[in-house]
C-alpha cells in the first residue's frame, strides 16, 4: 500500500504540457476509482495528494499550495475538481544567460514536514512523492539533503519526472541532468526518469502509477519450466517470473440509490414505495429526502451524486444477432498474443443471412458463405485480420457502455477465429526487461540450446492427443465409490446418488431381508419398541415397492410370508402401540394376495419363528406363490412364478 504526493513545478510546465498533465491525473483518478481493493470497507482509501508549487506575482516568492489532501476516503468529484481549478497562468519561465530555463526550489522540504505529508495516511503506509517538472536545477542544497535523508528513514521515495525538450541547447540541459543525478546518488530513496512529453510516455507513467496504488499487488509469480534432459550442463530447467498483460475493466456504470447521510449505495433498491429504506450503516429508517435515487455506481466502491440517471441503464442481455463493426486490418505478425481476453469463437458462415442478392442465380445462403470463403482465403494470404469494434462483452453476454474490441482470424481452410482484444485501459505495463537487453548469450550457450532443441520432438498440436485425465480420475473415484458402498450399506441420512429404483441388487436383497425381518418381529411386543415401528414402516413399503412394483432383479428372492400371517400383520396393531401398518405398505402387501381362481390350487410355505431365524443359513425361498405340478405339466419346472395381479384393491373400512 503506497501514497502518491505529487508535486506540480507550475513555472515550468507550459500550458499544453501542463493538459497533458492534468488528464494523466485524471486517468490515474479514474483507474484508482474502479480498482479492486482487498479491504471490506465499502469505500476506497484515499492515498492520492496532490500540491503545486507556483511563483507569486505580487510578492516574486515562490510558494507551495496544497490541491488535494488525502484525508479519509477517496473523492473522485473532489479530486477531479482540484485538477481542473489548476491554475493555467503559473508559467513564467526565466532563462538564464546562457538560454537555458533556471529552475525554482520545488519546496520539497515543506512536502516532507508533518504538516503536509507525515500527516497523510497512517503509520504502516509507505509514502512516495513524484515531482513533475521541465527542468531541475544542477545541484541540491544541504538542506534539501537532509530532507531526503530523513524522510528515508521513514520509508519514503521520491522520484523527479523529467519532460525533456527539443532544444538548441542540448550540451547545457545534459551536464544540468547529469549534475542533478551526481548529486542524489548518494541518497537511495531517490531516482530520476526523464522522458519526451507524447502520449505513450504519459500513458506509461499513468500504468506505473497505478501500480503503486493497487493494494492488491503482490509478487510476481515464480515458476520454472523443466525438460526432460539437460540443456546446458546438468541445468535442465529455467526459472521465471509471471505477470499478469491485461487487467478487465468494468463495462458501464450502473444506477443506485445511496443514503444522504453516509453517502453508501443501499444494497436493493426499495420497490414497494409503502416502505422506507434503512441506511446500510447505522440501519435506521430513511426518511423523505434523506434516500437519494440519483447516484451512479463506478465500480464497486466509488459512487457519484448525479443531477439525473435517466442516461445511465443497466446493462441489458444482448439479441441475435450482434454487430461487429470493421475498423481496420492489422498485420497479425505484429500483434502481441498478450493482448487476447477471454475465449475463443470459432466463426463459420450463417445460412439464415439477410442480405440483397446481386444476381438472381444465387441465392443469398450461397453468396454469404462465398463472401466468407473470399475473405478468409485473402486475409490468410496477406497474414492479416480485421479489428472490430461492438457494444456486446462476449463473456457476460451483456450489452457495454464502452467499445469491446475483436479481431477475426483467418485459418488457410474452413472457419475464423474470433478473439477478444484489450483497449489501452486494459492493458497492463510490460515488466523491466533491461536485464535482457544487457545481457548477452555466449556462443557456447547459443550452440548448446540449439543442439538440445534439435533433439526434442517437433509436432502439430492436437488436443485429441493431449488428455487431461479427467475421466480417468472420475472413473477412478467410482469405483472406490462402489468399493464403499459394497462394504458399508448407506445409513438413513446418508446423501447418496443413488436413487431407491437405482439401487444394487445386493443392497435391495440385504435391505429387504431386514424388513421381513422386522416385519415378522413386530409380533412379538417384547423385542420391538416403538420408536423402531417408525423406521421400519417407511422401510417396509420402500422395500417391498422396489421388490414388487419397480420388478428389481435379484439373484435370490427373500423368504415370503403366507397370506394369513400377512392379512394378520396389515391389520392387528402392536400391543405396546395402537398404531397401524401406513397405507402404502399395506397396499403393497395386498398385491401379493393370491388371485381368487388360484386359491385351490396355490401352496404356500408357512414359516415359524424358529424358520425365520434360520434364514440366513436357508436357502431363499421364493417371494412369489408358485404353483404345484400337476400331471399334465410334466414339462413345467417345479416351481412356475406366478406373477402378483396389481389391479389397485378397493379396502374396506370398518
Amino acid at each position: 500500500m503506497v501514497l502518491l504526493c505529487f508535486v506540480l513545478d507550475l513555472c515550468s510546465l507550459p500550458p499544453p504540457l501542463l493538459g497533458d498533465v492534468k488528464q494523466s491525473l485524471l486517468q490515474l483518478a479514474n483507474y484508482y476509482a474502479i480498482s479492486s481493493s482487498s479491504s471490506r470497507s465499502s469505500s476506497l482509501e484515499d492515498r492520492i495528494g496532490l500540491c503545486y508549487v507556483f511563483k507569486c506575482r505580487i510578492s516574486c516568492s515562490v510558494e507551495l499550495k496544497i490541491a488535494y489532501s488525502p484525508i479519509g476516503n477517496f473523492s473522485l468529484r473532489n479530486f477531479h475538481r482540484a485538477v481542473n481549478n489548476l491554475p493555467s497562468e503559473a508559467f513564467l519561465p526565466e532563462i538564464d544567460d546562457s538560454g537555458a530555463l533556471c529552475c525554482h526550489d520545488v519546496k520539497l522540504s515543506s512536502v516532507l514536514s508533518d504538516q503536509v505529508l507525515y500527516s497523510w495516511g497512517g503509520k504502516d503506509v509507505m509514502r512516495k512523492v513524484i515531482v513533475l517538472s521541465s527542468c531541475l536545477p544542477k545541484h541540491i542544497d544541504s538542506a534539501i539533503k537532509t530532507s531526503l535523508a530523513h524522510a528515508a528513514d521513514k520509508c519514503v521515495s521520491v522520484e523527479f519526472v523529467l519532460f525533456e525538450k527539443r532544444s538548441g541547447h542540448l550540451t547545457d540541459v545534459q551536464e544540468s541532468i547529469n549534475s542533478f543525478s551526481r548529486s542524489i546518488s548518494e541518497l537511495d530513496n531517490c531516482s530520476l526518469q526523464m522522458c519526451l512529453p507524447d502520449d505513450k510516455a504519459f500513458y506509461s507513467l499513468v500504468k506505473r502509477w497505478l501500480q503503486d496504488l493497487k493494494d492488491d499487488m503482490e509478487e510476481p509469480l515464480q515458476a520454472q519450466f523443466i525438460f526432460k534432459s539437460n540443456i546446458v550442463g546438468s541445468v535442465n530447467q529455467i526459472t521465471c517470473n509471471l505477470y499478469t498483460s491485461v487487467n478487465q475493466i468494468i463495462d458501464g456504470f450502473t444506477p443506485c440509490q445511496t443514503c444522504s447521510c453516509h453517502g453508501i449505495s443501499l444494497d436493493e433498491p426499495v420497490k414497494n414505495r409503502a416502505e422506507a429504506p434503512s441506511c446500510p450503516v447505522t440501519g435506521h429508517d430513511l426518511g423523505k429526502g434523506e434516500a437519494i435515487e440519483n447516484s451512479a455506481k463506478v465500480g464497486d466502491k466509488t459512487i457519484l451524486l448525479m443531477p439525473s440517471c435517466q442516461t445511465l441503464l443497466r446493462l441489458q442481455k444482448v439479441s441475435s444477432p450482434i454487430d461487429f463493426n470493421i475498423i481496420e486490418k492489422t498485420n497479425l505478425g505484429s500483434l502481441s498474443e498478450g493482448l487476447f481476453i477471454g475465449a475463443s469463437y470459432v466463426v463459420t458462415p450463417s445460412s439464415c443471412h439477410e442480405m440483397e442478392a446481386t444476381s438472381d442465380e444465387i441465392d443469398e445462403p450461397e453468396l454469404n458463405s462465398q463472401i466468407f470463403q473470399g475473405l478468409r482465403s485473402a486475409l490468410h494470404s496477406m497474414d492479416q485480420g480485421l479489428v472490430c469494434s461492438s457494444k456486446c462483452n462476449m463473456e457476460s453476454m451483456k450489452e457495454a457502455a464502452f467499445h469491446c474490441y475483436y479481431i477475426l482470424l483467418p485459418s488457410s481452410n474452413g472457419p475464423m477465429l474470433l478473439r477478444r482484444l484489450a483497449g489501452s485501459e486494459e492493458v497492463l505495463p510490460v515488466p523491466d526487461v533491461g536485464q535482457l537487453t544487457t545481457s548477452s548469450v555466449t556462443k557456447e550457450v547459443e550452440n548448446a540450446i540449439e543442439d538440445f532443441l534439435s533433439k526434442i520432438e517437433t509436432k502439430d498440436y492436437n488436443p485429441v492427443l493431449h488428455e487431461r485425465g479427467f475421466h480417468q480420475k472420475l472413473n477412478l473415484l467410482v469405483k472406490e465409490s462402489l468399493q464403499f458402498w459394497s462394504i458399508i450399506p448407506p445409513t438413513d441420512g446418508a446423501n447418496c446418488e443413488l436413487s431407491p429404483t437405482q439401487s444394487e441388487p445386493s443392497a435391495v436383497i440385504s435391505q429387504s431381508n431386514m424388513a421381513i425381518e422386522v416385519a415378522v418381529q413386530e409380533e412379538n411386543p417384547q423385542v420391538n419398541s416403538t420408536a423402531k415401528e417408525d423406521k421400519t414402516a417407511a422401510s417396509i413399503a420402500e422395500e417391498w415397492e422396489q421388490l414388487v412394483v419397480h420388478e428389481v432383479p435379484m439373484i435370490k428372492s427373500p423368504v415370503c410370508i403366507t397370506k394369513s400371517k400377512l392379512d394378520h400383520q396389515s391389520v392387528m396393531s402392536p400391543p405396546d402401540s395402537n398404531r397401524q401398518l401406513d397405507v402404502k405398505t399395506s397396499r403393497i402387501l395386498e398385491r401379493l394376495e393370491v388371485p381368487k381362481q388360484l386359491k385351490a390350487k396355490v401352496t404356500s410355505p408357512t414359516l415359524t419363528s424358529n424358520s425365520i431365524s434360520d434364514t440366513s443359513a436357508q436357502a431363499k425361498k421364493p417371494l412369489i406363490p408358485f404353483q404345484t405340478i400337476h400331471a399334465s405339466d410334466k414339462n413345467l419346472t417345479s416351481s412356475q412364478l406366478i406373477k402378483p395381479s396389481f389391479q389397485r384393491l378397493k379396502r374396506k373400512h370398518v
